[in-house]
């Protein structure tokens, strides 16, 4: 088996400018490469043999690029910008505050950042350690949540903070988490109070919450296909394996420059959107996606799955627990539906599939179960669980998935349906960080 390396790039935000994507893809076709993915925290993944490394990143350094390789040391920030306009609407967060704080970001990040509105669920809220969440009413100020590394701790930070000190006080909640690690890194015992009193010492401009934020209930829109908003269209893009055409981004690249789109954007749903198409050139989009058999109408039930990162396994059980939703005709509307194979990963759920062996070796197994796990309130922002099912064989696996989704319907039904089948309460062990 040839040995597989996977080299990221991040995009802030999933922000990538079309002429930088088209460099990098020119770069690394001249190792005959034919694809490249998207990840879930909106960075690019480029997979390669070891015989192809240092013919690649020798371009990359040319090209100035920033990456990693099999490494997560630096995490990519992850944002709703991509949802802005078109999912998001009648908000005070615009494109511009987006790129003012990516701008004030001045450092690279060693701890997940996400920068959400509000007022969406298409990206998700809470999956970073540094989660600043846009107020819905007050201008220009953040609420922030902590998730505590490779904990489930969640800690409301008592102030909301204003826009100019999202970058200053996120490098300085990082700085003091790591630098005092055994009381704030993995660990299930850290004080979010003893951490806001430390951070409460620098300048910044806050000011006390006057409530506890209330999550958004969760929607996933239909995020794949040519649809209109204002008097323009944009085009989101969803590969079943996850696997992009470099020939195909080449083109579409060369098509923004040529039309005047500045930004594509990449989503934590491993896909891609185009905004800004006007109505003169959206026939070279339609020429574009006939070329390249670009398949732009998938049903809902595939289109609600997350798996890990670089995981064939995660990406297999996906396609067969699919078909069997597909062969039932189950209804998946709403839900969203999480694989996790890896045991330090995070996933954004509603309902949890987590594999686990039954017998341990090192960092692999033998004889893989499936648990399956509910967010509370079926939210895939808060962090708690209940377990629907555990320990079931792969062959019973996707009926009881199923029988999970219906009790999705029953609990928003609001009936006492969900209550009867919960096996115990549980809080996730298996977070990274």
């Amino acid at each position: 088996m040839k040995n597989i390396n996977t080299i990221k790039i991040n995009f802030k935000g999933g922000i990538i400018s079309p002429n930088e994507l088209y460099n990098i893809l020119i770069s690394v076709s001249k190792s005959r490469l034919l694809f490249v993915r998207f990840g879930l925290r909106q960075q690019l993944l480029i997979d390669v043999n070891i015989e192809q490394i240092n013919s690649i990143t020798a371009e990359l350094n040319m090209l100035g690029i920033t990456y990693e390789i099999n490494k997560e040391e630096y995490p990519n920030i992850v944002s709703s910008y991509p949802a802005e306009e078109i999912f998001i609407i009648d908000t005070w967060l615009t494109g511009d505050i987006y790129k003012r704080i990516f701008e004030m970001i001045d450092y690279t990040p060693r701890l997940k950042i996400n920068i959400s509105d509000s007022n969406q669920s298409f990206t998700p809220l809470l999956t970073g350690n540094i989660n600043w969440v846009a107020s819905p009413s007050d201008k220009d100020y953040w609420h922030l949540f902590i998730r505590f590394p490779k904990t489930n701790i969640i800690y409301e930070w008592k102030d909301v903070v204003f826009t100019n000190s999202i970058a200053v006080m996120s490098k300085l909640i990082e700085e003091i988490i790591l630098t005092q690690s055994a009381k704030f890194y993995d660990d299930n015992e850290a004080s979010g109070d003893e951490l806001y009193e430390l951070v409460k010492q620098g300048n910044f401009a806050t000011k006390p919450a006057e409530a506890s934020l209330t999550l958004p209930p969760y929607k996933l829109p239909y995020y794949e296909g040519v649809n209109r908003y204002s008097d323009k269209y944009w085009l989101g893009i969803y590969r079943r394996d996850e696997l992009f055409s470099i020939k195909f981004l080449k083109e579409a690249c060369l098509l923004c420059l040529k039309t005047g789109i500045e930004q594509i954007f990449s989503t934590p749903w491993k896909t891609i959107i185009i905004k800004s198409i006007e109505e003169k050139n959206r026939k070279d989009w339609n020429y574009l996606l006939d070329k390249y058999q670009i398949n732009i109408r998938h049903a809902a039930n595939e289109l609600n799955f997350q798996v890990d990162d670089n995981s064939q396994e995660a990406l297999k059980l996906k396609h067969h627990l699919v078909k069997y939703l597909n062969d039932d005709d189950t209804r998946t509307f709403g839900v969203c539906i999480g694989i996790k194979v890896k045991r330090k990963s995070e996933v954004f759920s509603s309902i949890l599939v987590r594999r686990k062996p039954l017998i341990r070796i090192g960092k692999g197994g033998l004889f893989y179960v499936y648990d399956i796990l509910c967010a509370k309130d079926f939210n895939p922002n808060e962090r708690t669980a209940f377990a629907f099912s555990k320990d079931n064989p792969k062959f019973l696996l996707a009926e009881q998935l199923r029988r999970a989704v219906l009790s999705f319907y029953k609990y928003h039904g609001k009936t006492d349906a969900v209550k009867a089948v919960v096996v115990n309460e549980v809080q996730s062990p298996d977070i990274e960080p």
